[in-house]
């Protein structure tokens, strides 16, 4: 297509290339994502319909869930579009993003991708006051500090999120236009900069250590004194249900923190790896494979959204 040799006319469009040298299989490629954003969008959408019509679950709790959900949900509708859309090149020549698309792109996936660390904290938090406290549970957890805590999780993130837009906005790109990304992901944005880019590499890492570290601490604490509390439970069955509680949680925590660690890891020291094949596809990874899995952990680990989904697909009303 010439798409690496084109000289750009326009220096605010950037093409995104998806995987570059592998043009021919993304037809082939297009099958699991797509099948990935359909169980995101089915799986999340059932989930909140679920929480919303069952009496039950009108828990702080699933509020919570409710919360990942719709996250969840948002993540996948920034960036899967206009991947699907790369698949279709042929036919809409769709790599093409302008400059401050990219950057408002960028800016949903920074705020909304730190605001499910912060909702996965919270529900650490209801963990622990339910096994750690469970008589004053509905007078600590009520509506309106789960309110104050999803405010606190969105002003949060939104707040930390905004100057990594305009520390980009601020170099120029006089080189390259094309991003070896499915989207405008940060460091592959970063690295066509021809200035100095330390700032933008410094504040992103910054933020990522103290909203996501500061998050797996603050988690890590909360198990602790989960984990004291139920040892110091007479009865082995009463220790095994209340770490049942936690089961869809720390599988949610692990699918979510180990990913993004992976890549870390990867992209900082796996200089030898090619870039445009395992990075890639692991940066699509641990943005895609949490909100595929989240709904199905819990679907499967909690009875009432299983027997309420079950009698939904099969038409039937309770």
């Amino acid at each position: 297509f010439g798409l690496y040799y084109v000289t750009f006319a326009d220096p605010s469009v950037f093409f995104l290339a998806g995987i570059p040298r592998l043009e021919a299989l993304l037809p082939w490629i297009s099958i699991p994502f797509c099948s990935v954003f359909t169980v995101i969008l089915l799986g999340n959408c059932t989930l909140l319909y679920v929480i919303k019509t069952e009496p039950s679950l009108h828990k702080p709790m699933f509020y919570f869930l409710a919360m990942l959900a719709v996250i969840d949900l948002i993540l996948s509708a920034v960036t899967m579009p206009k991947t699907l859309s790369i698949f279709c090149i042929f036919w809409f020549n769709s790599r093409e993003i302008s400059f401050n698309a990219c950057l408002v792109q960028m800016f949903f996936l920074f705020s909304f991708f730190t605001m499910e660390s912060a909702v996965l904290l919270a529900m650490a938090f209801d963990r622990y006051v339910a096994i750690c406290n469970p008589l004053r549970y509905a007078t600590i957890l009520t509506s309106s500090m789960i309110g104050k805590i999803g405010l606190a999780a969105f002003a949060r993130s939104v707040l930390l999120t905004v100057p990594v837009p305009f520390l980009l906005w601020r170099l120029p790109y006089c080189g390259s236009h094309v991003i070896p990304h499915f989207y405008c992901e940060h460091m592959a944005l970063v690295k066509l900069a021809c200035a100095d880019p330390r700032l933008n590499n410094d504040y992103a890492i910054t933020v990522a250590l103290f909203i996501m570290g500061l998050d797996l601490i603050f988690i890590s604490l909360s198990y602790v004194k989960i984990l004291r509390a139920v040892l110091s439970l007479a009865s082995k069955e009463k220790q095994l249900k209340a770490l049942g509680t936690c089961g869809s949680h720390l599988c949610a925590i692990s699918i979510f923190y180990i990913p993004v660690v992976l890549f870390s890891i990867i992209h900082r020291f796996g200089h030898h790896v090619d870039p445009k094949h395992v990075n890639v596809l692991l940066a699509n990874f641990y943005l895609l494979f949490p909100p595929m899995m989240n709904p199905i952990l819990y679907g499967v680990k909690t009875k009432q959204i299983r027997d309420r989904a079950l009698l939904l697909f099969r038409g039937k009303s309770l």
